[in-house]
């Protein structure tokens, strides 16, 4: 730990991967600024000199904006910025609301957005900073019921991979965690399952699938393994972009580039009987 230890600001740290990564910050000596929607309710992260709980709802530009203010006024400068925060669905398009597609976007892309042009001004005055998207494996290929979610994180690819070069010329380095399944709530309680009991025609679809994410439940990483590529992508110096997590993030799209993303998407629908 040097004498003037850094600032890290990770969205969504009330659970699963950003909660694992304010820990892993904290345990390294940084100072961390731990924002999430419902500060008032954390139980695990408690506030120190060097962990403060902010609250942040990055569906709401002022709301990341006063993040970003009071973590100034709390540390003086920020160094990195996580964004974390996520939201997903699950199931077939068709059955999606307006609100969920909504809502979709609102957290996953516009929220990045938000937190991108609000922290942006600070790390160019400062000529320093990193930026890090959590993305997912699901931002470099899709699987079916994922639709919507997978969108989102091909535009946070896509977002990001343009910011590399718009923010590289003011020293802020920018960088994409991409995770494979990670052993979180997100399947669960922060996943909005779309209903599709109208929709008979999905039933077969949505079996095979729910099969398959039982199946593949104990090859999730844990968030820890993902919080310590954060870590690593935070305090790398060079101007690496990409960092998949997991070995089946890292199986998966080794297969894509071998064989081909068409032959790939082939093998996934006949495994899913979908063909």
């Amino acid at each position: 730990m040097t004498d003037i230890a850094k600032t890290v600001v990770i969205t969504g740290s009330s659970s699963g991967i950003g909660k694992a990564t304010a820990q892993v910050f904290a345990r390294a000596g940084w100072n961390v600024v731990a924002a999430m929607r419902l500060p008032a309710v954390e139980k695990d992260l408690v506030e120190t000199d060097r962990l403060k709980l902010v609250a942040l709802d990055v569906q709401d530009a002022a709301s990341v904006t006063a993040a970003v203010a009071t973590s100034i006024s709390a540390f003086s400068k920020i160094d990195v910025w996580i964004n974390n925060a996520g939201y997903g669905t699950f199931g077939p398009i068709e059955a999606a609301s307006q609100a969920q597609v909504q809502r979709q976007y609102d957290v996953n892309v516009f929220g990045v957005i938000h937190c991108v042009k609000a922290i942006a001004p600070h790390f160019r005055s400062n000529r320093e900073g990193v930026i890090i998207n959590v993305s997912s494996i699901g931002g470099l290929m899709a699987l079916p019921a994922y639709t919507l979610y997978n969108s989102t994180k091909f535009a946070v690819e896509g977002l990001s991979e343009g910011l590399w070069y718009e923010l590289s010329r003011f020293g802020i380095r920018v960088k994409i965690v991409e995770p494979g399944l990670t052993k979180t709530n997100f399947g669960s309680s922060s996943m909005d399952l779309l209903d599709h009991s109208e929709l008979p025609a999905y039933e077969q679809m949505m079996e095979a699938i729910n099969a398959a994410r039982k199946d593949n439940v104990s090859r999730s990483s844990s968030p820890e393994l993902v919080a310590n590529t954060i870590f690593e992508a935070a305090n790398d110096p060079g101007d690496r972009l990409r960092y998949l997590v997991g070995a089946d993030a890292k199986r998966l799209w080794r297969l894509r580039r071998w064989i081909g993303a068409q032959t790939q998407m082939r093998i996934v629908r006949r495994a899913l009987k979908m063909s």
